[in-house]
């Protein structure tokens, strides 16, 4: 997995991002233009369309995030409404699906939070999608001016918001919902995963995306050392989740809570994964290092299940399942750290540290 640090201005960022993964960001580009019109009936041109709308409301209200997707397409030599259609690929893909298309898959998994104490949070999952976009994964660094923290995130190349944590110790996660809707007024669910690592504290960033709202439907996990907080999205509402007696909120690919107007489809596997991290996670509680002595090590366990294969916690992509688990993440946000690891968890390729202290 490439790694990449940017530095500066939004548009300094970008421009960076762009020039380093240049290769990858058009690797993105043509898996989404193939997934796009697979999945949703739309020809290039008409995804532009719709990420003309977004763009527009984006510059009004976000400039920095535009400027920044300006400075990865100027970079890479793409167009800005190539740039912006990558950043807004979950509300194209699943809020413009039509009963063609339906059967469109979700990325975004399998997460878990734990809070063993009040001030200690452990955050992960494993993100899960199609091997084919596996070679466009970035580990992002991005230093912005001002008093902004420092972030590190794995994203695809190109999109500018993604899953990881910052040096203030917030960490977020995604689970992606396949439900239609979209609402070009609302930050992109991706756009808010940044929004949500440029905050200084869980409650900051969850505060700030219930306001805004998301434009198409999504679970974001959020969390620091103190404070863990799920919020499920629709393009019109949000709902909260917080963590149950035992310090833990978990979540795969369906609304766990009621949403008004929802139209969601969904695999079976999804409700068997919920089903199965409970259990997995159950078994932490009991184990005697839970309270003392739990590491990023221990954790990362509950990710390398293969109950229900191939569309088990670990994902492989053989027939029924479409996609594979791509890659894990497991932060300990107490001390701002986290370990990645490309691949399957039973058969990483890479391992990736980050840590901010």
């Amino acid at each position: 997995m490439l790694e990449i640090t940017c530095t500066g201005s939004p548009v300094e960022i970008g421009r960076q991002h762009g020039e380093a993964a240049s290769q990858q960001v058009a690797g993105s580009l043509a898996f989404y233009r193939r997934l796009f019109e697979k999945y949703t009936g739309k020809p290039w041109d008409e995804v532009h369309s719709v990420a003309k709308g977004f763009a527009t409301h984006i510059a009004q209200t976000w400039s920095a995030y535009y400027e920044e997707m300006e400075g990865v397409a100027w970079g890479s030599g793409q167009s800005t409404l190539d740039i912006v259609a990558l950043n807004v690929r979950s509300e194209i893909m699943f809020g413009l699906m039509n009963d063609q298309t339906s059967r469109a898959r979700t990325d975004g998994c399998t997460t878990v939070v734990l809070k063993p104490t009040s001030t200690k949070c452990f955050m992960g999952q494993n993100w899960d999608w199609m091997e084919e976009q596996k070679e466009n994964l970035l580990l992002l660094t991005i230093i912005s001016e001002g008093s902004l923290p420092k972030i590190t995130m794995v994203t695809e190349a190109g999109i500018i918001g993604k899953i990881g944590l910052n040096s203030a110790g917030v960490g977020v996660c995604l689970n992606a919902i396949r439900a239609r809707g979209l609402d070009e007024t609302r930050l992109p669910v991706h756009l808010a995963l940044r929004m949500a690592l440029n905050a200084q504290s869980a409650r900051e960033a969850a505060h700030a995306l219930e306001c805004y709202g998301v434009g198409g439907a999504a679970h974001i996990m959020i969390a620091d050392a103190h404070d863990a907080i799920g919020l499920e999205f629709t393009s019109s509402d949000a709902v909260r989740l917080s963590p149950d007696a035992k310090g833990r909120i978990v979540h795969s690919n369906h609304m766990i809570r009621s949403h008004r107007d929802l139209d969601e489809s969904t695999e079976a596997d999804s409700f068997a994964r919920l089903d199965r991290i409970q259990v997995l996670t159950e078994a932490i509680f009991h184990s005697p290092e839970f309270r003392a002595g739990f590491s990023l090590v221990d954790f990362a366990q509950v990710f390398d299940d293969h109950e229900g294969y191939p569309v088990s916690i670990c994902r492989a992509q053989e027939a029924p399942s479409e996609d594979a688990s791509l890659f894990t993440i497991v932060m300990d946000l107490q001390q701002k750290s986290a370990v990645v690891t490309v691949g399957r968890p039973c058969c990483a390729e890479s391992k990736h540290v980050i840590n901010f202290d």
